[in-house]
C-alpha cells in the first residue's frame, strides 16, 4: 500500500454515484446531523441510565473517557485509514468515497458532515466493536455510557471541521483553521488532528515551524 498524499483540489462538488438516490445519501446538512445524531446520543444515554442502571457518576466518567478516546481515534482513522490506499480498485473507490473526495473538493458543503444513513450504519458497527471489547473484560454494560461520549466527540469534531471549511477563522480561535488548512494545501502528510493537535505532537506529525 502507498501513502496517498496530495494537495490537488478543485472547486465545485464531487459526484460519488451516478444513481440519483445513492448520490442523495452522500449529502447532508447541519440540521440533519444535530437532530438525527443528537436524538441517537440522547436515546443511548437515557437507556444507559434508566434501563441499564448505570449511576450518574459512572455514566459521566465513562462518557468523558469516551470523549477523550475519540481524539485518538480521530487521529488514527485520519492518518492510517483515510490517507492510505492500494492499487486495488475497490480500495481506491473506498478511499475516494470516505476521504479522497473531500481533499479533491474541500469546500463541497453538502459533504462536510457524515450523512445519517451511512453514519448510523458505521455507528452501529463501532458500537458492536466497543461492546465486544468491553465484553472480553466482562464490563459490556459500560459500552452504553462510553459510546455516547465517543459519539459526541465525533460530532464536536465534525462540526468544527465543517466550520473551518465554511466560515472565516475567529481572531481568538484561529489555530484549528490554520492547522487544518496546512493539512489540505501544504502538508497532507501532517496535521491530522482537527479537534486538537495533541496527537500530532505525540506522533511527530506537526508541520514545520517555519
Amino acid at each position: 500500500m502507498a501513502n496517498k498524499v496530495t494537495t490537488e483540489f478543485r472547486k465545485g462538488q464531487a459526484q460519488i454515484f451516478e444513481n440519483p438516490f445513492l448520490e442523495s445519501l452522500t449529502k447532508t446538512n447541519l440540521t440533519q446531523n444535530i437532530v438525527v445524531y443528537g436524538l441517537t446520543i440522547a436515546t443511548i444515554s437515557a437507556y444507559a441510565i434508566i434501563e441499564k442502571g448505570i449511576s450518574i457518576l459512572n455514566f459521566i466518567s465513562l462518557f468523558v473517557l469516551g470523549l477523550l478516546f475519540w481524539t485518538l481515534a480521530e487521529y488514527i482513522l485520519h492518518r492510517f485509514l483515510f490517507h492510505w490506499i492500494s492499487d486495488n480498485k475497490i480500495m481506491q473507490r473506498f478511499h475516494f468515497i470516505m476521504h479522497g473526495s473531500h481533499h479533491l473538493y474541500p469546500n463541497d458543503k453538502d459533504r462536510l458532515l457524515m450523512p445519517p444513513v451511512p453514519g448510523l450504519i458505521m455507528a452501529s458497527m463501532l458500537f458492536g466493536i466497543f461492546y465486544l471489547a468491553f465484553w472480553l473484560v466482562n464490563i459490556q454494560i459500560y459500552t452504553w455510557a462510553f459510546f455516547p461520549g465517543f459519539f459526541i466527540g465525533y460530532l464536536l469534531y465534525s462540526f468544527l471541521h465543517r466550520a473551518i471549511h465554511v466560515y472565516k477563522a475567529p481572531k481568538r480561535f484561529s489555530y484549528p483553521w490554520k492547522h487544518h488548512i496546512l493539512h489540505h494545501y501544504k502538508y497532507p502528510d501532517k496535521c491530522f488532528g482537527v479537534s486538537n493537535t495533541f496527537w500530532d505532537r505525540v506522533f511527530g506529525t506537526m508541520p514545520p515551524k517555519s
